[in-house]
């Protein structure tokens, strides 16, 4: 058994535990969020049923003709929505594009919230409506288990439980299915998806179809995360390390190909990106500017600072 390189959690010690199991699930996930940027959860409530059906059903997406999947493209939105084809986003520093194609799906407002006007559709996918339905159930079921995590993060930075809730009620995640096809031949430098850091407050990861997930760590090497299984891998993303002026660490993460010998093996995975909503304010927090960790960012809302990323990554022109 190889040694995990990032520690587990069980959520529900935090949802239905005691007093003490509750104070010492925020310790544990916040020490991980702190040291690494990266834990994995168990027990964390996600219908093992529900992963599977949108597993299987994205497998099937991926598997339909080029000329199918592109009737799902939305020219000029910036890959918000539905699916993206094959080498359109890179990482910031990267002019090499990811050895990917992605489909997504985003928050549906049922509240009359007025932010409602702000998102684009959903694109349902009518060669493939099972599709369409468990990645909106997998979308709530997800949002659950992060708003969870991220009150015991606003407990473990001495903030009000529910510092986080109204910020990322109809918040602008997104259920992201990613494809990396087969590799066919020696690639140009390519990667299935090159370093890069998440933009959003957390990601929570579903486990992938095949390997090749590595982080940085503090030294600079490369580490294998291989999680168990029905095990989520959640890693903190570049506005929760912006509100907390780099005290909770997005860590520098990559897919890897595989051995040439494996080449032929596809890859799906699934994360959720887990955003507030777009007026959120994330100048640092106060009680994480202190002299020895002095304020390292300027004030941005959330919106504006995913737009300024999505440009970064050629997403957006």
């Amino acid at each position: 058994m190889s040694k995990r390189t990032i520690p587990t959690v069980r959520l529900n010690q935090f949802v239905n535990g005691t007093e003490a199991e509750k104070a010492a699930f925020v310790e544990k996930l916040g020490k991980a969020f702190h040291e690494i940027g990266f834990v994995g959860v168990v027990d964390h409530g996600i219908p093992v049923e529900l992963v599977d059906q949108f597993f299987n059903t994205a497998k099937s997406f991926f598997a339909l003709p080029g000329s199918i999947k592109e009737k799902y493209e939305v020219p000029g939105g910036a890959g918000q929505r539905g699916y993206t084809s094959f080498g359109k986003e890179h990482a910031k520093q990267s002019k090499v594009a990811d050895l990917k194609e992605f489909f997504q799906i985003g928050q549906e407002v049922e509240d009359g919230d007025p932010i409602k006007s702000v998102y684009p559709e959903n694109v349902p996918v009518s060669d493939l409506p099972e599709f369409t339905d468990a990645g909106r159930q997998l979308y709530r079921a997800f949002e659950n288990a992060g708003a969870y995590l991220l009150e015991a993060i606003a407990i473990y930075l001495d903030l009000d439980k529910d510092y986080f809730k109204d910020k990322i009620h109809n918040g602008n995640s997104i259920l992201r299915a990613i494809h990396y096809p087969p590799i066919t031949e020696e690639p140009k430098s390519a990667i299935r998806a090159e370093q890069h850091e998440d933009i959003n407050l957390i990601t929570l990861l579903v486990g992938a179809s095949a390997g090749g997930l590595q982080l940085q760590n503090m030294e600079g090497e490369w580490l294998d995360i291989l999680p168990e299984e029905n095990e989520i891998v959640i890693n903190v993303g570049d506005m929760l390390q912006r509100l907390t002026n780099n005290y909770l660490k997005s860590t520098t993460h990559r897919v890897v190909n595989p051995p040439r010998e494996l080449w032929h093996t596809p890859r799906l995975s699934i994360p959720f990106f887990l955003h507030p909503k777009a007026n959120m304010d994330l100048t640092c927090l106060d009680r994480c500017v202190t002299e020895n960790n002095p304020l390292a960012y300027e004030s941005i809302t959330a919106g504006a600072y995913l737009d300024e990323r999505l440009r970064e990554i050629g997403l957006k022109k």
